[in-house]
């Protein structure tokens, strides 16, 4: 399989339950993979080992998997180490995602990805600005995303929507473009096409039933009575 042409024009479901809330399990998120595949999905965005073997199991379109950490000494979450990538691809990755942010970190981009080339696997650049996706493609990324767009210091305070500016001078670079963060309705990830993704990640608006709840919940508590 041509895992980029298989993507290209489609959409991935990122099915990252709440940490620690009743959907967060293996048998669960393997659940709502299957679910989304059978609604379309080209691939998926699959967190942590476990899930991500529990995934592959059920599903045959493209993983792209990721393990997520809380260290004391780094602000970098998305896979920071080339034991995580290792541990991902013989889970079943087909795609390793990683923070291609300049933050401090405890391995170098670089390494992360020459990690997950050597192994075969194709790399993700989670990237918050130009210069990150820049950087990763000079480093052998074959996707760059606007992930982490409006989650670093130098890029809060965005706002709620998505980064389509980001996306646009994405496009620019060449390379691969992923649009993922805050695409949460079918309107914006129509719009992420328009502005030159090539293909578009969905995430906490199909499968975090929590947060959908909240803005349903949300919605209706400020809603004045007729």
């Amino acid at each position: 399989m041509d895992i980029l042409q298989h993507l290209r024009g489609g959409l991935v479901v990122s099915c990252q339950p709440v940490d620690d809330g009743p959907m967060d399990r293996p048998d669960i998120v393997a659940a709502m993979a299957a679910a989304a595949v059978a609604g379309g999905a080209a691939g998926l965005r699959i967190e942590g080992v476990e899930n991500l073997r529990a995934v592959r199991a059920v599903v045959t379109v493209p993983i792209i998997g990721i393990v997520k950490r809380d260290l004391p000494d780094s602000p970098v979450r998305i896979t920071p180490f080339a034991t995580d990538v290792a541990a991902l691809i013989d889970a079943g990755a087909d795609i390793v995602a990683y923070d291609a942010t300049p933050r401090p970190r405890p391995e170098p981009r670089q390494d992360l990805v020459a990690a997950i080339r050597s192994r075969g696997a194709l790399a993700m650049a989670d990237c918050a600005t130009l210069d990150d996706g820049r950087v990763a493609l000079s480093q052998g990324a074959a996707i760059i995303g606007t992930t982490l767009s409006g989650y670093t210091a130098d890029t809060a305070g965005l706002g709620d929507g998505p980064d389509l500016d980001l996306l646009g001078a994405f496009r620019g670079l060449g390379g691969f473009v992923m649009a993922e963060g805050r695409f949460n309705t079918p309107a914006l990830a129509a719009a992420a096409r328009q502005a030159g993704a090539d293909c578009v990640t969905v995430g906490s608006a199909i499968t975090r039933l929590e947060h959908v709840t909240g803005w349903f919940r949300a919605a209706i508590d400020s809603a004045a009575p007729r």
